[in-house]
């Protein structure tokens, strides 16, 4: 079990990180702690999707009350004021290749379709081997659900042999041209070690592009394009995927190293064109950025700069809780989750703001 870091030690490990050019490091416009959204409240794995009633966002699946919600979703009018919308499942009904007795439905993402209908990416375990996860998606008339996948027995996107497949993102190009991004989850066959994948041979964890039809979001084109993949200085993998387009560029923001540990972080890599070639910079956020633990799993909003993202508070000594982010599993690889109070309820909360990039510099000026 690793211990925390400080926020001074992981403010100077932020600096000294070696990137494939000059590291650029990535700083906030605003200095000082800041609060989660909803008080707290378990969300992790965040994507948010703009429409005229204002902010819509979906999460990772939890147990609320007693229930288990598949897909948890939260609303404002302005990105200010959340309201959790507890008890309510955008993915109410699973579709028949998921593993009924342990579903773990985790990173929805949504987007909206030309015809005003919405397609909701998830991930969810694989009823045929249930120690590995997959891709696939739903649509909905309704921003809000309920979502329905009509994929029947078999996922969308699943390389059992390369470990599976999770963590999927849409984005629609500045021409019209639509894509998702997600995580070959190679650490799921790893070796063993931190997230099964820090004993070698270490298992590529590569991020994959694929472009699919514009008018349905799922109809594949061409083959999927590796963008990056899992070099030493990220540890065991690269995950949570999601493309942008700031200042002039393509972001790629990922998470890297292990979600259970607080080497966890947000970082990124830019490129001219969405096929790459991407450069690695970065991170932008690591254990002990504005009071956070372990911050990771960052979306922005398609061809927006409004980002949301999730992480443990940092512990105080005066903290009711003494579980550290290596017991905080939550439901990954089918474990339970630990009493992670971090001062602001059990999970992983989830965090707002607005991003740009400068040069090959990403800044994030946050609102809560």
């Amino acid at each position: 079990m690793r211990n925390f870091l400080s926020p001074f030690v992981a403010a100077l490990a932020a600096l000294s990180i070696v990137s494939a050019q000059p590291l650029e490091a990535s700083e906030l416009f605003k200095r000082g702690n800041i609060s989660p959204i909803m008080k707290g409240q378990n969300f992790p794995d965040p994507s948010i999707i703009r429409v005229k009633d204002g902010w819509h966002a979906f999460a990772t699946n939890a147990k609320v009350n007693g229930k288990q919600i598949h897909v948890q979703m939260a609303h404002t009018s302005d990105f200010k004021t959340w309201t959790y919308r507890s008890g309510v499942d955008a993915m109410p009904k699973l579709a028949a290749w998921i593993d009924t007795a342990s579903p773990r439905v985790w990173a929805p993402s949504v987007t909206r379709l030309a015809d005003g209908t919405f397609i909701m990416y998830y991930t969810a375990a694989l009823k045929s081997k249930t120690n590995l996860h997959c891709v696939s998606y739903a649509t909905s008339r309704n921003v809000d659900g309920p979502y329905t996948d009509p994929t029947g027995n078999s996922p969308w996107i699943c390389p059992t042999a390369q470990g599976g497949a999770i963590d999927p993102s849409g984005y629609i190009n500045r021409d019209g041209t639509r894509w998702v991004v997600y995580k070959i989850d190679g650490n799921a066959i790893g070796h063993g070690g931190v997230c099964g994948n820090t004993v070698k041979p270490i298992v590529p964890t590569p991020i994959m592009l694929q472009q699919v039809q514009a008018n349905d979001g799922h109809t594949k084109i061409g083959n999927t394009i590796r963008l990056i993949s899992n070099d030493p200085a990220d540890g065991p993998v690269v995950e949570a995927p999601n493309l942008a387009f700031l200042g002039g560029k393509y972001v790629l923001f990922f998470s890297s190293n292990c979600f259970a540990t607080p080497k966890y972080d947000v970082s990124y890599a830019t490129a001219s064109h969405i096929k790459g070639p991407y450069t690695k910079y970065g991170p932008l956020f690591v254990t002990g950025s504005e009071g956070m633990t372990a911050p990771g799993g960052l979306e922005l909003a398609v061809n927006g700069d409004h980002a949301i993202w999730h992480a443990y508070v940092d512990t105080s000594p005066s903290s009711s809780s003494s579980s550290s982010p290596s017991q905080c599993i939550s439901q990954r690889h089918g474990k339970h989750q630990a009493d992670c109070n971090r001062n602001h309820g059990k999970g992983r909360a989830s965090f707002t703001g607005i991003l740009s990039l400068s040069g090959n510099k990403v800044f994030a000026k946050s609102l809560s």
